[in-house]
């Protein structure tokens, strides 16, 4: 029998979720949940809250959402939940009143093999970097970001064509039952936690925020590269590049959103070529097959919805160099 724990689960977003539903249906108790507080959000910026919260909320779960995490009022609301255990899933950086509080510790999932991919967007960078396999971590949080002793892990495939929205529901999946082994592991004091620094093999690769200049797709790399940033970032927050639409002699910019490597060798540097299965744009080694795209201030389209309103001989690459 699994002794049941008293848990405090703090995310905000949907992947969280998943995590929360599994533990809310195990026989833990969620005596808290802690949120981001509500955005603005949308062309009407209307307050928008968190898919925890929302989850929280439907369950009638006891709901934080603190402004600060160091607020005197919400560190004496966390104290007086007597939790066993504080679980974390896509959470902000917590202070170490905060994880340092709960007897059996503060545990966090990350979506990647620890010690590789420590950041805010390892899931992303595993596909933009063409890694063949990623997986989900759990580790007891401690001062530094993503370093603390991992609990376990599980490993899962990354296909050539996978996009980051696919692997996303994949880690999702598998994250939410590692999770749930893992606390059951900690109740049942059935743990061997490890010291990152034992695992370190390689040159750790690192997994930093997605701004915006590392989203543009520069047509003098590879296919392959130019290939996995754009899986990469699919559906979002999308890699960019602009065309050249020669009749109107005007830039537009444009969300790549669906590629395939072709096999094609390339003939021209800048001229676009139909193909059967999408738009051919030149690389430095062969062409790139794009089948979804979004032009700015439009929504996605297929690639054959755009051509329909578009002569394909009008269009040039307009960037592309490093």
């Amino acid at each position: 029998m699994i002794p049941a724990l008293r848990i405090v689960f703090m995310g905000t977003p949907e992947f969280a979720v998943s995590i929360l539903e599994k533990l809310f249906h195990s026989p833990h108790q969620i005596v808290g949940v802690v949120t981001a507080t509500d955005k603005p959000a949308g062309r009407g910026q209307k307050l928008k809250s968190s898919a925890v919260k929302d989850f929280a909320i439907e369950n009638q779960l006891n709901l934080l959402q603190p402004e600060s995490l160091k607020d005197p009022i919400f560190i004496e609301q966390l104290k007086d939940l007597n939790a066993d255990l504080f679980v974390v899933v896509a959470f902000r950086m917590l202070p170490e009143i905060v994880w340092s509080m709960p007897p059996k510790g503060t545990i966090n999932l990350h979506a990647s093999l620890l010690p590789q991919y420590r950041g805010a967007a390892p899931i992303n960078w595993a596909i933009i970097n063409g890694e063949t396999k990623t997986g989900v971590t759990t580790f007891f949080i401690n001062k530094d970001i993503d370093t603390g002793k991992i609990i376990d892990s599980r490993e899962t495939e990354i296909f050539e064509d996978m996009t980051v929205g696919e692997l996303y529901s994949q880690l999702m999946e598998i994250g939410s039952e590692l999770t749930l082994e893992t606390v059951h592991a900690i109740a049942k004091n059935e743990i061997e936690p490890k010291n990152q620094e034992a695992l370190i093999l390689s040159e750790l690769k690192h997994a930093p925020k997605l701004f915006r200049p590392i989203c543009e797709v520069f047509w003098n790399n590879t296919a392959t590269n130019n290939h996995n940033l754009i899986r990469g970032l699919s559906p979002y927050p999308g890699a960019w590049t602009k065309l050249h639409n020669t009749q109107k002699d005007e830039c537009v910019q444009f969300k790549l959103l669906e590629s395939r490597k072709s096999g094609i060798k390339v003939k021209n540097s800048k001229n676009l070529l139909l193909h059967e299965n999408g738009i051919l744009i030149p690389c430095s080694d062969e062409y790139l097959i794009i089948s979804k795209l979004q032009p700015e201030g439009k929504r996605s389209m297929h690639y054959k919805e755009f051509l329909a309103g578009h002569n394909l001989a009008d269009w040039l690459i307009e960037s592309g160099v490093k």
